[in-house]
């Protein structure tokens, strides 16, 4: 992650099901769903305003950190959280391994 989006801080609002993470006035976020076990991570979206400057892999880093914190399981539907994590293979250890593509990690 970038140094410049260490500080910002990651806002679960649990009213919309969204990790937010607010830069330069814009808002990127991550849906998710949540059981008391584990958490599916669906979309990411980050506004075209910010795209290219590192915003998504910050939010999903932060996002990754609250999962562990929580002690909860992940299941990455969101295509780029996937990516991310199969680039980054030490978080693979967060995945549910019934996740359905877990083997594709």
């Amino acid at each position: 992650m970038k140094d410049e989006y260490r500080n910002i801080p990651l806002v679960k609002n649990e009213a919309d099901n969204s990790f937010e993470m607010k830069v330069d006035g814009h808002i990127a976020v991550i849906e998710y769903k949540e059981t008391s076990s584990k958490i599916a991570l669906i979309h990411t979206e980050v506004p075209k305003a910010l795209g290219g400057r590192g915003v998504a892999s910050a939010i999903v880093e932060k996002t990754l950190n609250y999962i562990k914190e929580q002690g909860k399981l992940l299941l990455p539907f969101c295509p780029y959280v996937f990516a991310y994590i199969k680039k980054h293979p030490e978080w693979k250890s967060l995945v549910s391994p019934k996740f359905k593509d877990y083997d594709k990690l």
